[in-house]
This record gives C-alpha cells, sequence and structure tokens, in this order.
C-alpha cells in the first residue's frame, strides 16, 4: 500500500513570497534523501529545496512562476518500502548574495531562454544535478544542464562544465549554421508599452536595420576589450590651425580627420596585429599589407562607414579632399556597396558633438576600432608647473582573441605619441 507524504515549503529564514524558478522533478521520478526539488529566487538569493525523504514522485505541486511560502505543499512523495528513517528537513543554502532582475511588470512577458545550439556530441536532454550557482550561470547563457555532462563526484555539473558545453557548441556553430541550426540565444521580452501611457510607432531607417544587425553579430560574436588613453594635440592643432588659410587655397578644408587618419597609419604598420582579420574558421590570422581606413558619418538617415583606401600612400591634402568627397556622397545617400568594404579599421569620432569617452563597437571583421571624443584644456604638469593643454580623450575596442591587453595599451600609447608631436609623423 502507498505511503503518501506531502512535502511542503520549510522554513526558509527570512524570505517570504518567493519565485519557483525551477522545478527540478516530475511526476515518476524516484528521489533520495537531500534530492533538490525545486530552486527559489528572491531579490536577494537563490536556494534548492532539497526532499526530506526517499521515494517516488507521484504530484508535483507547484509550477515555474509561483509565488510560495513556508507550509506550501510542493509534491506528494510514495514512500518506498526500503526507503530510510525520514531525514529532517536539511535547511536551503543560500548560493550568493548578488541582486537579481525583479519579476517583469504588468503586460511584460517573462522572456524565456532558448539553448545553446546543438552539437554532434549533443546528448538527449536528462535530469542535472548542479548547484543554483551554476543553475544561474547555466541559464544566463541559455545552456539546458540536461545536456552537460557532469565531471564532479555522482555526475554533478561544475561551472567549468557548462562553459566547456558552450565553447565546444561555439566550435561546432559553424558547421551547424550550415546544416540550418543557428546560436539562439534569450529574446527580448514583449511588452506592450500602451498600458503605461500614450505611444507612438515609426518604422526604423533602412541604414538602421542594416546596421543594427551587423552591430548585433559584431557584439555577440567578438570579445570586447576597451581600453582608455588621452593624447595631448596642442601642437596639432596649432599647426592645423596656421594651415587652414593654406589648404582653403587649394579648396580643402582641413579638419582633425586626415591628421588622426595618419597618426593611425603609422600605428597599424608598427602594430600590424591591429591591421588583421581572423580567417572565418578562427585558425588563422589574416594580416594585411593595405591600410584601409573606415571613418564613420552621421547621416540624416543613420550612421555609415565610408572607407578610405590606401592611406599610408596619401597626404594630408589628398586625405582632407576624399574626406569631404566621400562624407557629402554619404550625406546624400549615394554611397555604394563598394565604398564601404575593405575597410581594416575605422575610426568613430564624437568630438563635433561632445562626451567624454565611449565604447565603440569593433566593425567586425576588423578587429579593432577607435573612438575620439571632444578635445578640452586641462592643466597638465611639465615638472616645475601647470600649462594649459588640449588633450583629446580616445578609446580602442578590440577582439580580445587577437590583441591581448598588453598589445593594446602600447597601440594607444604609441597613437598618442603620435598625435603629441606631430614631427614623429614624418619619421
Amino acid at each position: 500500500m502507498a505511503n503518501l507524504k506531502q512535502i511542503t515549503l520549510p522554513d526558509i529564514g527570512d524570505f517570504k513570497d518567493v519565485e519557483v524558478i525551477e522545478v527540478l522533478v516530475s511526476a515518476g521520478d524516484s528521489i533520495n534523501a537531500e534530492d533538490s526539488l525545486i530552486t527559489l529566487e528572491s531579490d536577494k538569493a537563490s536556494m534548492e529545496i532539497p526532499s526530506p525523504a526517499s521515494g517516488v514522485i507521484k504530484e508535483v505541486k507547484v509550477a515555474v512562476g509561483d509565488i510560495i511560502n513556508q507550509g506550501d505543499l510542493l509534491v506528494v512523495l510514495d514512500e518506498e518500502s526500503i526507503a530510510e528513517e525520514t531525514a529532517p528537513v536539511a535547511p536551503p543554502k543560500p548560493v550568493d548574495s548578488t541582486p537579481h532582475p525583479q519579476p517583469p511588470a504588468p503586460g511584460e512577458k517573462k522572456a524565456k531562454p532558448l539553448p545553446v545550439a546543438p552539437t554532434h556530441n549533443d546528448m538527449p536532454s536528462r535530469k542535472a544535478h548542479a548547484s543554483p550557482a551554476v543553475r544561474r550561470f547555466a541559464r544566463e547563457l541559455g545552456v539546458d544542464l540536461g545536456r552537460v555532462r557532469g565531471s564532479a563526484p555522482k555526475g554533478r555539473i561544475t561551472k567549468e562544465d557548462v562553459q566547456n558545453f558552450v565553447k565546444s557548441s561555439l566550435a561546432g556553430a559553424g558547421s551547424a549554421t550550415a546544416a540550418g541550426v543557428s546560436l539562439a540565444l534569450p529574446s527580448v521580452p514583449a511588452v506592450d508599452f500602451s498600458k503605461f501611457g500614450e505611444i507612438e510607432e515609426t518604422e526604423l531607417g533602412r541604414i538602421q536595420k542594416i546596421s543594427g544587425a551587423h552591430l548585433h553579430r559584431s557584439w555577440i560574436s567578438v570579445p570586447h576589450v576597451t581600453q582608455f588613453d588621452e593624447a595631448d594635440i596642442t601642437e596639432l592643432e596649432d599647426f592645423r590651425k596656421a594651415q587652414k588659410e593654406e589648404a582653403l587655397k587649394e579648396d580643402v578644408r582641413l579638419t582633425f580627420m586626415p591628421f588622426l587618419m595618419k597618426a593611425c597609419e603609422a600605428a597599424l604598420r608598427e602594430f600590424p596585429t591591429v591591421n588583421s582579420s581572423l580567417s572565418a574558421d578562427g585558425e588563422k590570422l589574416i594580416l594585411k599589407k593595405y591600410i584601409h581606413i573606415g571613418v564613420a558619418v552621421d547621416t540624416p538617415n543613420g550612421l555609415v562607414v565610408p572607407v578610405i583606401r590606401d592611406v599610408d600612400q596619401k597626404g594630408v591634402y589628398d586625405l582632407a579632399r576624399e574626406l569631404m568627397e566621400i562624407s557629402g556622397k554619404a550625406r546624400e545617400g549615394k554611397l555604394g556597396p563598394a565604398d564601404m568594404q575593405g575597410g581594416c579599421f575605422t575610426i568613430s569620432s564624437l568630438g563635433g558633438i561632445g562626451g567624454t569617452q565611449f565604447t565603440p563597437i569593433v566593425n567586425a571583421p576588423e578587429v579593432a576600432i577607435l573612438g575620439v571624443s571632444r578635445a578640452s584644456m586641462k592643466p597638465v604638469w611639465n615638472g616645475k608647473k601647470f600649462r594649459p593643454r588640449l588633450v583629446m580623450p580616445f578609446s580602442l575596442s578590440y577582439d580580445h582573441r587577437v590583441i591581448d591587453g598588453a598589445q593594446g595599451v602600447r597601440f594607444t600609447t604609441y597613437l598618442a605619441g603620435l598625435l603629441s608631436d606631430i614631427r614623429r609623423l614624418l619619421l
């Protein structure tokens, strides 16, 4: 005769109205005492609730998303005749104290993580043994723990097991995509914003849609690191202003950008890895013997990046003329596909608008992008006294698979030196 036992939520301390984020058992499962039944999450911590006895699950009385408190019924357990004496309820162990997102607001549907694209060695989904911290880590990555092979005693899954699973899945993503399977990421929750007030919908422009998809792909596929630095451009800016009148005689508008491009060209020659791309399979580095630099241009229809070719073979006036021409085409919407292809390195300058520093997104398959912000006068100590100097903040975002931190800061330091002493551009 069945010996049914109702398992309720034990005393979990000060936690009240906690959400069920995982149900770890199903009807018909055989469990042992101390096996986890559910995972709860509050705004302070997550915790697994263990079973106080062994047996077979007859009914599950809670579901993901339920809000429960002490004494609420969790499962009905059929204690087996050979089961050991019922063990006392073990207190749940908080995993961490990091803040977690609040439940979705009214009108917002909670997004469900999607599984990482399967690879050839995926196993059928099965019951997983893992700590709440590992379960949280897997949820953030969209990994189905039932497909992960645990390396710890009794097959328990560790954080390293999840990381290795993701690496294996990403390594096979190319072949999986060719087979019609793509890497799935958690979807953005759908929200009915009209419930909160008046709204208006406008269609994204064509450039925004195209560039948005490209930026999203670059962001999720390139491990970004950003290095920040400053350059004293006092002498360079004085020289540029002194040449403005002479340049106008030749119908050239001499901005700061041509000088910046020449400095970047010299830095790319000094650090050829920054002037490279990874092969499609990620196994080889393609070093480019040419230097084509893309320059982000703000247009009424969105941001575009036309490419100036062979920067190393052109002078400052040549670059200034070409920038005037291609920027005009960009703002008139007359750029062709060839005008935006073949770039080795990109410059995004917001100096004419404002701001201090920002983190630009790498324009893959390039491996680095320079972000330039507005220069300002600052007191700089020269060893004897403070002097007013024009200082330009800039940042370099780069693909960490190709460029390590030491090389990134060497590049920015070298570039700052070129901009600070214009004579070095002639060497």
